[in-house]
This record gives C-alpha cells, sequence and structure tokens, in this order.
C-alpha cells in the first residue's frame, strides 16, 4: 500500500502564540500585558527572505508531499552503490571539494546522493571485530547475516583460512535471488573484481585473500574450496551474471601471460567458451564502442589489478572507463530484461586512498562515485527502482580546526576574524607550525609526492609519523600525504556507523540507527526477490 509521510510546514508570514487576554486576568492585578485581545509574533522581513530559511521551507513542503511504496516486489530494480571506507567524515569533506572544484564556497553543496528522500546510519562491526573489514561488512549486506572479518558468504561458524569449516556455512546472497528469479545482474568495482566487496556478491570462501589459486592452501585444495575467480567464471545460477566490470585480470590468467594463477588455466578463454555471444573487454574505449542495445553478457577486466585511482586515469590518460561510464554502458544493458535487474556498483579506490593517507585520491574517488550515482539516478525511475547508496566502513580521517568558511579543504588551515574575514596567513599550532584541516589518525604518514596521481606511490617510502613544518609546502598537490600520529605501515579503518541514502520502493525502511545485514532485507523485500 502507499503511505503517505505527512509534515509540519511552518508558514513564512507569521508564528502565532496563543497569548491573549487582559489585565484583568493578571493574578496581581498590574503585572499583565495590554495586547488588545490577541497577539501575534512575526518574523522580520530579513529572516524569512534569508536562502536558508527559504531553503528549509522548500525542503518540509517537499517532504509532506513525498509517497512511498511499501509493496512487495514495488521494485523492479535494485541497485546497492558502496563507497568503500566512504564515512561520514568523507563525505563531508568530498561534498566541500566537488563544490570547491565547480567555484562554490563548499560548504552548501550536496552530493548527487544527499539528495535522496531517506537517510540512516548503519552499524558496521563484524562479529568478532569492532572495528570491521570489507570482507564481513559486504557479507552482512548482501546476505542479511553478520559474520567474521575475514571470510566472504560464509556463516560466522566458519574458521578463517580453514575451508572444511566453512562447508555447509555458504550464505545465500541478494545477486544470487535476483539471478534465480530470471532478472539480470551485474556487478561494478574500481577494485580487483575478485576483491572483498565485489566477490561478497558471487562467491563464498572462508579466506578473503584466495583471489586466485595461488592462495589457496593444501587444506583448502584437498576439501575442494576453490578460488574466487574461478567461483565468479563458473557462477551457474540462472543465465550467470550478465555484467561484471572491475580491475583484477591477473587472478583469471596463468603465469606465463603475466597472471598470478598456477593452474595454467586462462579463465577469461573459459569465459568466452560458456559465453560465445558475450563480450570479453580490456580497454575504455572497447568499452565505450560496445552497443549496449545488442551486447548480452560482458565480462571488462580493465587492469591487472585495481583499476587506476579517479585522478590518476584523467592525469595520465589511462585507457579505462570512469565509474560513471561502467555505471552507464550496465544499466543500458541491464535494463533490457522485462523482469528488472540487480546491479551492485563499488568505488574501491576511495578505502585505497585512504589507506595511503591520500585525501586528495580518497576524495576524488568519492566524487567520481557521487557522479556515477548521478547517472544512476538520470537512467532510473524512483517509482521502480531502489537505489540505495553507504559504504562498508569508515576510516581514521578527520576535519579539524577552525577554517574559515570556503577555506580549500585540502589546505591548511586559515581562520577569520572577528567580521569573517578569513586570516592573511595560515593559523599556527602549539608548536609554531601550521597544519592542515584534514589528517590522519594512524598510517604512513607525511609524504609530498608533487604532481604524483597514484595515491600507492607512497608505499615505496619509509613511515614518517608526526608534525612537519608545512609552510613552504603545498598541501593541495595530489602527491601530497596527510600526516598522522600513529605509525603503521598502512592506515586503518574505524569503527563507527556510516550513513545510508536511499529512494525509490522500500526506501524509507532504512531510516534509523541499523544493523548492517538490515540492507540485505530491504533489498529482498522492496525487490521482491525471496522464495514465497
Amino acid at each position: 500500500m502507499k503511505i503517505k509521510y505527512l509534515a509540519l510546514a511552518i508558514s513564512a508570514s507569521a508564528l502565532l502564540y496563543g497569548c491573549g487576554g487582559d489585565s484583568n486576568n493578571d493574578e496581581n492585578g498590574d503585572g499583565g500585558r495590554d495586547v488588545g485581545g490577541e497577539a501575534a509574533l512575526s518574523f522580520p522581513a530579513s529572516q524569512v527572505a534569508s536562502d536558508w530559511y527559504e531553503q528549509g521551507e522548500a525542503v518540509v513542503a517537499a517532504a509532506a508531499q513525498k509517497q512511498v511504496n511499501n509493496e512487495v516486489g514495488a521494485a523492479k530494480n535494485v541497485i546497492l552503490f558502496v563507497g568503500d571506507g566512504m564515512g561520514i567524515s568523507t563525505v563531508t569533506a568530498a561534498r566541500i571539494l566537488a563544490g570547491q572544484m565547480q567555484g562554490l564556497d563548499g560548504e552548501e553543496y550536496q552530493l548527487s546522493f544527499e539528495k535522496m528522500p531517506f537517510t540512516g546510519l548503519i552499524k558496521t562491526y563484524n562479529t568478532n571485530q569492532q572495528t570491521p573489514d570489507s570482507a564481513g561488512t559486504m557479507t552482512a549486506m548482501m546476505s542479511g547475516v553478520k559474520t567474521k572479518a575475514g571470510v566472504i558468504g560464509v556463516a560466522e561458524g566458519a574458521v578463517r583460512s580453514d575451508c572444511a569449516s566453512s562447508q555447509g556455512k555458504e550464505l545465500v546472497t541478494a545477486l544470487e535471488l535476483a539471478e534465480d528469479q530470471g532478472k539480470a545482474t551485474g556487478i561494478i568495482s574500481t577494485a580487483r573484481i575478485t576483491h572483498a566487496t565485489p566477490a561478497a556478491t558471487y562467491s563464498k570462501s572462508p579466506e578473503r585473500n584466495w583471489e586466485s589459486d595461488d592462495n589457496l592452501t593444501a587444506e583448502a585444495a584437498t576439501n575442494g574450496c576453490k578460488d574466487i575467480a574461478d567461483q565468479l567464471v563458473s557462477f551457474d545460477i540462472g543465465d550467470g551474471i550478465d555484467v561484471v566490470m572491475g580491475g583484477g585480470r591477473r587472478h583469471f590468467l596463468p603465469a606465463a601471460d603475466g597472471g598470478k594463477r598456477t593452474d595454467s588455466r586462462d579463465l577469461t578463454d573459459e569465459w568466452k567458451t560458456a559465453h560465445p555471444s558475450g563480450s570479453y573487454l580490456q580497454t575504455g574505449t572497447e568499452l565505450a564502442a560496445l552497443d549496449a542495445a545488442s551486447a548480452t553478457q560482458v565480462l571488462g577486466l580493465f587492469s591487472s589489478s585495481h583499476m587506476s585511482y579517479d585522478s590518476d586515469r584523467q592525469a595520465n590518460s589511462k585507457d579505462e572507463p570512469s565509474l560513471s561510464e561502467m555505471t552507464s554502458k550496465s544499466i543500458d544493458i541491464l535494463s533490457r530484461d522485462e523482469d528488472g535487474f540487480f546491479l551492485m556498483v563499488e568505488s574501491g579506490r576511495i578505502d585505497h586512498g585512504h589507506h595511503a593517507g591520500s585525501a586528495y585520491s580518497a576524495l576524488t574517488d568519492a566524487v567520481e562515485f557521487a557522479n556515477a550515482i548521478q547517472a544512476a539516478m538520470d537512467k532510473t525511475s524512483e517509482e521502480d527502482t531502489l537505489i540505495i547508496v553507504t559504504a562498508d566502513h569508515s576510516h581514521v580521517f578527520t576535519i579539524a580546526g577552525y577554517p574559515t568558511r570556503g577555506n580549500p579543504i585540502l589546505g591548511k588551515v586559515v581562520t577569520n576574524d572577528g567580521s569573517g574575514e578569513p586570516e592573511s596567513t595560515p593559523a599556527l599550532a602549539a608548536d609554531s607550525m601550521p597544519y592542515t584541516t584534514l589528517g590522519y589518525t594512524n598510517g604512513l604518514g607525511f609524504a609530498e609526492l608533487g604532481d604524483e596521481h597514484d595515491a600507492d606511490a607512497r608505499y615505496g617510502s619509509a613511515i614518517d609519523a608526526g608534525r612537519k613544518d608545512l609552510a613552504a609546502v603545498n598541501t593541495e598537490s595530489p602527491g601530497y600525504h596527510q600526516e598522522t600520529l600513529v605509525p603503521l605501515s598502512s592506515e586503518t579503518h574505524a569503527g563507527e556507523d556510516v550513513g545510508v541514502w536511499a529512494r525509490g520502493p522500500g526506501a524509507h525502511l532504512l531510516t534509523g540507527t541499523n544493523e548492517q545485514s538490515l540492507i540485505f532485507h530491504v533489498m529482498a523485500h522492496a525487490g521482491g526477490l525471496l522464495p514465497e
């Protein structure tokens, strides 16, 4: 049934207080106020004319008219967007950066998904860890069951890296349910397609690192566990996954051909044999030339390992598609299925930018993530498509200091004077050195690599934690890596809640603070994915 959500709209013309009467009603006889029958408190013209006031009034008015569809199966299509590592501070900083890239102050800007009508919070812990990893968190989103860190598609009773312990504990995913019902399905990631987040849509493995057979243990091989790439190619529910796009080609190729496999199998050839009318793609040029109106199954492996950071892809003209391009083409292909589709889209390199201590890389990938979501919103209708945007976990990434409004989010902190005008020089900490708005609690620490757009280049130099004199350092450059407090070989995840944004049938079910596993149940309910 349709449920209409009502909201209270306050008129801008006047706010009436029920203050009426005369002096005869005053208990002391002389303390009353002669109001001439009725009193009204009116807003000053400057208040109701304020942009903030008008904006708030418009939002409430729109919300009051919003209708949502709560019927089982009302969502013909379901799209799950996962910003890997996209915690609340990342969303805020990406919002500001995106606005500033368009010449705005930035703080007032909204990313595409922030305009969605329903928002909530998601608890991310694994069953054995306060601060989670992507394998356990994505398994929760895809199966409706929380599990341990490091395991994919299996219940928490499994022991990590123990094949035998995982058998009989395999979980069914939303993508599998969609395939079983005859819907078209797709997986997109800027990480390796065998990496934890995309793998949790289709594979069952007690070890996230079993991406190809070279990492399988003797126990795993003896007990019949298959590596993740093998599971993808041999996926046999329905007619198989229709669209797969991402990185990780090396896990499908034998070592003799530059891959990782030790079994001499070329899984790309096996996929092509299984899908003779399908399209195997390796470049952005090939994807652009693909005719979505006639394409059947598609396997796009656009890099040996992870795909490039978006800024690196652009700066160095790499022949890889953007996340927006992969998303748009996938929807064009999948939407031809009259039964509808299920699509998972991951921006995997937000997480990797943070691990390398590069706010620049993490945030520019987050901006492109928002662009991909906008592309999906433009190509679908909220009448029949549920779109969910969330993260698997956050990072120890902070926005601090008291920078003035519009200060470059990647820059040094510049405060303002009493009149609101920015100071002429950056603020100094107690050690008499400037500091940046953005920083990390732990990780590799400071590095200045100039115009280097590949954040992973940071791993080639030593850990350098602690304070540095940034007076002459361009902290807005692509190669700048933020300072950190605790020295580690890689910055870590964090354990706080992450946001979830949604539109379409069933979107309202994600409001409030909920377990991560709820996402599966909302997708299953709205998409009618559960067996009757």
